[in-house]
């Protein structure tokens, strides 16, 4: 199939992060894109600003007229659940159906791939390679999981000969969507258990990045964090050229690290190269771990050192990654993502190594029942670095409830001197009795839809 000779593309679900970047990737290609997602949000209303059709409604009533058999293809994904209206009209009526994961393999095949994979940080590693390539001067395609702060956009587009392109891809293990992709040079970030409705254990997570590993070409190089590889048999990798990278203790790490207010400096030290004096904006130690694999991959790629320099200065980061909303008069408030224990321990870590002497006040949403059930402990654990822990109702997402988990389950673990379940509407209030010092919103459900209110608020009470 080509798909640059289709003559429609329909998606179900385009209102992901993932698949709204491809969306947009076929409508610079100049062929009609419409589809379907279950609630508007930010991301569908910029898709609809630049042309695209979008609907709300899962019936036969809002198909587009202009889709055929031969010349269209429905792109969905898994978070479509399985009854969906057009999601079986579709396969009952013989249309070309693909997953997001099958798309994206068929977009990089044949070009230098670079592919980032792991089951937290992949986002903010991928974008950061992929700004580092462009300031470096090579012709980049990206397609990321978050928006970037630098380009406001999920999706990097070339500017030169398209078959000269470097693309940068993140690779999602959910649903091991990574098996589908085609890596000259890979990123693992981390191999903590994660999406356990999908593999079952962890030796199942595990057998599958060895499978995506073993996807790399063999001409190709891995740089892999040094806990991954711990996790994983090395004897599976043949003869792959790769590093392993770390803060600390591995042949590409960290040193002299200086955490300050609003960056991060240190010296990239690796086995043929040094850095000194590298300052990153993004502050949290976990994304000075992830600039030591995007400026491994840059001089992999021919960058130069000046330009790695002026591209870490020159990074903004990605919307909900470590974003500082406010920081003012003694008053902090930051927002992130994080959404696994592993994640939430490196984000409240390097919020606390910043403010040492203020307290912290965390309000987390957690991401799917399953998840909650199968790391409870570790969520209490994580959660435990900040003073006081607000808990908001778990964010189902594709799942249904599951007797007994609920957000409250995670408050006996918890020994921070103060824990509370809080309604979404009880927020505000809450902060407007209490002032917080230092406060993080964390999750990666519709907790998204509460940064802008808090943000306005801290501003709004400016002392």
């Amino acid at each position: 199939m080509n798909l640059k000779n289709l003559h429609s593309v329909y998606f179900l679900g385009i209102g992901g992060i993932g698949m709204s970047a491809i969306a947009r990737w076929f409508a610079h290609q100049g062929i009609a894109v419409s589809g379907y997602d279950r609630t508007s949000s930010a991301l569908t209303q910029q898709l609809e600003q630049e042309g695209i059709k979008v609907h709300f409604e899962d019936s036969q009533a809002t198909l587009p007229s202009g889709l055929d058999k031969e010349n269209s293809l429905v792109v969905w994904t898994p978070a479509i659940p399985a009854n969906s209206y057009q999601l079986n009209y579709f396969r009952q009526n013989g249309f070309q159906l693909k997953k997001r994961s099958e798309v994206l393999g068929m977009i990089t095949e044949g070009f230098k791939t670079v592919a980032v994979a792991g089951t937290h940080g992949k986002t903010s590693t991928s974008a950061l390679v992929a700004h580092l390539l462009k300031v470096g001067g090579l012709n980049v395609t990206a397609f990321l999981g978050g928006i970037t702060q630098n380009f406001n956009s999920n999706l990097l587009l070339s500017e030169g000969d398209s078959d000269a392109q470097v693309i940068v891809v993140e690779a999602d293990e959910f649903d091991r969507s990574f098996l589908t992709l085609h890596p000259n040079i890979a990123i693992v970030t981390s191999l903590d258990p994660d999406h356990l409705d999908i593999y079952g254990d962890a030796n199942e997570l595990e057998k599958s990045f060895a499978d995506f590993i073993n996807l790399i070409d063999k001409k190709g190089k891995l740089f892999i964090q040094k806990n991954a590889v711990e996790r994983l048999n090395r004897n599976n990798f043949g003869s792959l050229d790769l590093e392993i990278y770390g803060l600390n203790g591995a042949s590409i790490q960290a040193l002299d690290i200086q955490s300050g207010i609003r960056s991060f400096e240190f010296t990239y030290s690796g086995k043929n190269q040094s850095l000194e004096n590298l300052a990153l904006h993004v502050p949290g130690f976990h994304n000075v771990e992830n600039a030591l694999a995007a400026i491994s991959v840059a001089l992999e790629l021919g960058i130069d050192a000046d330009s790695i320099r002026k591209g870490l200065e020159s990074y903004k980061g990605v919307k909900r990654r470590f974003e500082i909303r406010y920081q003012q008069n003694g008053r902090v408030y930051i927002d992130d993502y994080a959404h696994h224990p592993e994640e939430i321990k490196a984000f409240l870590g390097s919020v606390k190594a910043m403010y040492p002497d203020n307290k912290l006040t965390a309000i987390f949403q957690p991401h799917l029942f399953s998840r909650t059930k199968d790391f409870a402990k570790e969520f209490s654990e994580s959660l435990s670095l900040a003073e006081e822990v607000l808990l908001l109702d778990i964010y189902p997402a594709r799942e249904l409830p599951i007797e007994g988990v609920t957000s409250r389950m995670l408050l006996p673990g918890i020994t921070s001197g103060s824990k509370a379940v809080l309604a979404r509407e009880d927020v505000i209030p809450f902060l407007e009795k209490n002032k917080p010092e230092v406060l993080v919103t964390i999750g990666a459900g519709d907790i998204d839809r509460m940064v802008e209110p808090i943000t306005k608020w801290m501003e709004g009470n400016d002392e």
